[in-house]
């Protein structure tokens, strides 16, 4: 294996294993997306593995973007001048991507938050294994900008259109017993049950035939990273402009502080 910093890979007989080790939050950056998606090829790779769980450590499960730390924010103050300064932004989408293009399904093992760009990876997995203690969040519009990480491709089809409005348009968090109720999650257990419940849901895939579970699969996710690949591209466009405006500095200072912004519309 492949030595990691941001992630832990294990292998347990016919299913792999790989952590998010960023805790509290598990904030993500490119680093974070590459090395889960390196993991994940790893495994499409080992003909032993049939599929993986992706759990985490920490409080939260993966909380998006960190806009609090300084490094990003200076890197959004450059955006606003120079346009090519989005370039680690559209790497990071690059790297998403990949996660969408590997072969054997994945169970999200969510035992606490799941926000922003940290609900697009829970989602790039086939199934979740949630808690009612979880919490999901599309907090795009909130932040004063427009979602990303391909949700707007995959969230709609995950749990329909008008309940995918209804998450980006209130930035609202979801929580555990909600999310089981739209199919966000499929399956709800108390939070210290989780992280076994997903690998018991692995395991329990990883006991049908190797090469049937990569052929059903690639013809029920035909043309699923294309359209992921299409709707990152238009969210970063969209996202590049929006953070140009006075309302995104706005709406990650409100979030940091955490009141209710005072946007204006420019």
């Amino acid at each position: 294996m492949t030595k990691y910093t941001d992630i832990g890979v294990e292998t347990h007989g016919h299913v792999g294993l790989i952590e998010i080790r960023k805790p509290p939050l598990n904030f993500f950056d490119v680093a974070l997306i590459n090395q889960i998606a390196d993991a994940l090829e790893e495994f499409d790779n080992n003909i032993e593995i049939r599929a993986s769980v992706l759990a985490a450590q920490g409080k939260a499960f993966c909380a998006g973007a960190n806009f609090g730390d300084p490094a990003r924010q200076e890197q959004e103050e450059r955006a606003k001048s120079d346009p090519a300064s989005n370039l680690p932004i559209n790497h990071l989408y690059v790297q998403a991507v990949r996660i969408f293009r590997n072969k054997k399904p994945i169970v999200a093992a969510i035992h606490g938050a799941a926000i922003g760009g940290g609900l697009g990876l829970a989602v790039s997995a086939d199934f979740r294994v949630a808690c009612p203690e979880a919490r999901f969040s599309a907090n795009f519009t909130k932040l004063g900008f427009h979602p990303g990480f391909g949700l707007t491709a995959t969230l709609p089809e995950l749990i329909g259109k008008n309940n995918a409005e209804l998450m980006f348009y209130t930035s609202r968090r979801v929580t555990g017993e909600e999310a089981y109720r739209w199919g966000l999650a499929n399956v709800l257990v108390p939070q210290d049950q989780v992280r076994a419940e997903a690998m018991k849901l692995a395991q329990e895939i990883a006991e049908c035939s190797p090469l049937g579970l990569v052929s059903t699969r690639a013809t029920m996710r035909a043309g699923l990273a294309d359209r992921v690949l299409a709707a990152t591209n238009h969210e970063l466009e969209e996202q590049t402009k929006l953070r140009a405006t006075e309302d995104f500095k706005e709406g990650v200072k409100a979030t940091a502080e955490r009141r209710v912004a005072n946007f204006r519309g420019r």
